[in-house]
């Protein structure tokens, strides 16, 4: 693996040539298909200089996109090519398709590991049970569930935040660097309420694993800065979660190094992709098992189809015997 450069020194090298373009601007949403990187749709905006971003819904290319090179038959999160919902806005909504499960069977189980790369086995996770290892269950196990939201914060995050109140639930959320910094107030509601923070990327990066080191380094390093500094003094960001669930064991070591603990997934309702409420809470429903994760979204368009099932999730994981935790650290 690569010799990491120093962090500071590294910073200010890309910072200073990116800081024109990524002020205002909101990145790419989760889990796009192999080869690609979702990009911000602010005009002029520039991400990785090493991928290239996936066609959206329409048919478009995200603007502000630059080249990059692909895995070989790598998928990411085991979907098609990236979606858009909606174009980014200064509010927080963002184009992009949200990390996923690698493919799931007709009845809506995972096909393969949970929250890991897809099928080309192209990645080198480390070996389990240490502190590199992806977290795939709660801290405490037995019948508990694990709530994440990724991809905000963003115009879902206050309903989402609502309802997590209204039952005592406290939640995980992963989020993008230059969205933290576009809605503070909403890193501080999520902190006051007792809720934990997770990084994921300054720019969604899909497939994170095949940009430079220094790349990686700076996409991991720069979005916890960034949600770090959104959130205050005092702020942790104890897991990092890789776009589309595209982990490496150097992108693992390098989240490691930073303090952050790989986090996956056990259940995937595929929300990201507004399968309709029903959908979502049966996939739920199926899926999850004692100290499982969820993967939901509270950033990347509307989330209004998330934030119905949730109303109806909650009960139900009372009404099951369930209690709610965090993921393993």
């Amino acid at each position: 693996m690569p010799i990491r450069k120093n962090r500071s020194t590294l910073h200010r090298a890309v910072l200073g040539g990116l800081a024109a373009v990524l002020a205002p601007a909101l990145v790419a949403g989760c889990g796009a298909a192999q080869g690609s990187v979702l990009a911000d749709s602010t005009p002029g905006r520039t991400t990785t200089p090493t991928a290239s971003a996936g066609p959206m819904a329409d048919g478009s290319t995200a603007p502000g996109s630059p080249s990059a090179s692909p895995s070989s038959g790598r998928t990411t999160g085991g979907r098609p090519t990236p979606s858009a919902d909606a174009p980014a806005t200064p509010t927080g909504t963002r184009t992009a398709t949200p990390d996923s499960t690698p493919s799931s069977a007709p009845d809506g189980s995972p096909s393969s590991t949970p929250g890991t790369p897809g099928t080309s086995g192209s990645a080198k996770p480390l070996p389990p049970g240490g502190p590199t290892s992806i977290v795939h269950s709660t801290a405490t196990g037995g019948r508990t569930v694990a709530l994440t939201f990724d991809d905000g914060p963003g115009p879902a995050t206050g309903p989402v935040l609502d309802l997590l109140a209204q039952y005592g639930v406290h939640a995980t959320f992963c989020q993008i660097g230059p969205q933290a910094t576009a809605n503070p107030a909403l890193v501080h509601r999520i902190l006051a309420g007792g809720h934990r923070l997770c990084d994921h990327t300054v720019h969604h990066p899909q497939p994170l694993h095949t940009l430079a080191h220094d790349r990686q380094v700076y996409e991991i390093d720069a979005a916890k800065d960034m949600i770090v500094q959104a959130g205050g003094p005092g702020t942790k960001v104890a897991w990092f979660r890789a776009p589309g669930g595209d982990f490496s064991a150097e992108n693992e070591q390098i989240a490691v190094q930073d303090g952050m603990r790989p986090l996956g997934w056990t259940v995937d309702p595929r929300d990201w992709s507004r399968p309709g409420v029903p959908a979502i809470v049966a996939a739920v429903q199926h899926q999850l098992r004692p100290g499982g994760v969820v993967l939901m979204h509270d950033g990347g368009g509307d989330r209004s189809q998330t934030v119905a099932a949730l109303r109806q999730l909650l009960p139900w994981f009372v009404a099951q015997g369930y209690t709610f935790d965090f993921p393993a650290v």
